[in-house]
């Protein structure tokens, strides 16, 4: 909260700063005559804003120029994700959907003229250069971008691979600005990562793009048949810092572990009529076993809705923090005559328990923030079994049958907190299951 108010305090001083350097003798102020109960016709009013701009302003501006402008101030004025899109813009973003594009690798939204990170994308510059969930981009090589639209700001941060660019970071909690500087590189996103802890599977989406479903069945088929069905504990699908994509891969991605019938978001927009999106699909990729979904400040879009889903299904634990609470539908709408398209809010999703996810997130069912854990041996103590003539029984069969919560995930506690903790839940419900039986 005092990080929102630093920013309101930087924009107000540009203004301040910008006003006192003006004297009224620089100011060529003419006769203005207000009638205020004349009607106003709004095509009148924006066409004399132009005429006024074409005829007075210092330099000439085309056209098409200020019809662009226009169109990105109207709809820049309506929230941070609504926005035209030129071109080139266009082409940008059907480039970025399929996975592949150029740049340093970091999601960003705009919050009171700011540039906010939502969430850098794991195995990229801004990733590796720690940019975090939540940080405010000021400046891009010394350049203050405050008051910038999200298009201009991309533009700076993108470049030629190769090339370095300098970045200017305010971070809640931190006293003093952070300055980085990473080297731009071709963005080739593998939308699925996966690994396997002995029993348990573990897949990484990193965003809902057009290969997100198929990464996710895929490495589970794979990871099954390497792991056996009968060893198979359970799954972790890690949405962390993913900045969501494609709806419809993620209406897939929770086919796969919902039930066939079963509602996964429904959406809502300025008539009030909802609409619904159910499972259609009858598949399960791990039918009868645990999942934990881990998620954090840089899940948002489709990762809560996945998350939202599972939750509200009771068909998997979430763990990590409260997500982003991005949770509105922008429908690209190309306009005619080759004039770009519009990126327009339409309407906003909410779970399959009626939660709206815009603004309030996905809450966690088990909160865990980040941490690191120190390994300690163990002292070297005397037991029953060392003393002289103690007494031997021969154990049962049936107790060294029963499951047992290794150490094998002791080294993860040192790299990976959260998910150390999801693959102990997982492994801990399958031995409450075992004891009960």
């Amino acid at each position: 909260m005092k990080l929102l108010k630093t920013s309101s305090i930087v924009v107000a001083s540009v203004f301040v700063g910008f006003l006192s350097a003006l004297s009224f003798s620089q100011i060529e102020i003419k006769p203005i005559k207000l009638d205020y109960n004349a009607p106003t016709n709004q095509k009148e009013f924006l066409d004399e804003v132009i005429a006024r701009v074409k005829k007075d302003y210092v330099e000439e501006r085309t056209d098409r120029q200020l019809a662009e402008a226009g169109a990105a101030g109207i709809l820049s004025s309506l929230d941070p994700h609504s926005s035209y899109l030129n071109e080139d813009s266009l082409k940008e973003m059907q480039v970025q959907t399929k996975g592949e594009f150029g740049g340093l690798g970091v999601e960003i939204t705009m919050e009171m003229s700011v540039v906010k990170v939502v969430s850098a994308i794991e195995d990229t510059p801004a990733f590796k250069a720690d940019i975090k969930s939540g940080d405010y981009i000021s400046k891009v090589d010394g350049k203050n971008v405050i008051g910038l639209s999200m298009e201009e700001v991309v533009k700076k941060l993108r470049g030629k691979p190769g090339t370095k660019v300098k970045i200017t970071i305010l971070r809640k909690g931190e006293k003093a600005a952070l300055e980085k500087t990473l080297t731009r590189q071709i963005i080739k996103v593998k939308a699925v990562k996966s690994a396997k802890f002995k029993d348990v599977i573990y897949i990484k989406i990193n965003t809902f793009s057009e290969q997100a479903y198929f990464g996710l069945a895929t490495e589970v088929k794979k990871l099954k048949a390497q792991i056996g069905e009968k060893n198979l504990k359970g799954l972790v699908l890690d949405l962390r810092n993913d900045p969501g994509g494609l709806l419809d891969q993620a209406i897939r991605v929770s086919d796969a572990f919902l039930s066939k019938g079963k509602l996964i978001v429904s959406i809502k927009g300025r008539d009030d009529e909802s609409k619904e999106y159910i499972d259609e699909i009858d598949e399960n990729l791990v039918p009868n076993l645990p999942v934990v979904v881990l998620i954090n400040e840089g899940s948002a879009s489709a990762s809560e809705i996945v998350a939202g889903a599972l939750q509200d299904h009771k068909r998997a634990v979430v763990m990590g923090v409260k997500s982003f609470g991005k949770g509105s539908v922008q429908t690209v709408i190309p306009l005619e005559k080759n004039h770009g398209a519009l990126r327009l809010t339409t309407s906003l999703y909410y779970t399959p328990s009626g939660k709206s996810i815009q603004a309030h997130g996905i809450e966690p069912d088990i909160e865990v923030i980040g941490a690191k854990i120190e390994k300690l041996l163990p002292l070297d103590r005397d037991s029953e079994a060392d003393l002289k003539g103690h007494i031997q029984l021969q154990q049962s069969i049936e107790e060294a049958k029963k499951e047992k919560v290794g150490e094998d995930n002791l080294d993860i506690y040192g790299q990976d907190y959260q998910l150390a903790r999801a693959i102990d839940l997982i492994r801990g419900v399958n031995v409450y299951s075992s004891i009960t039986k």
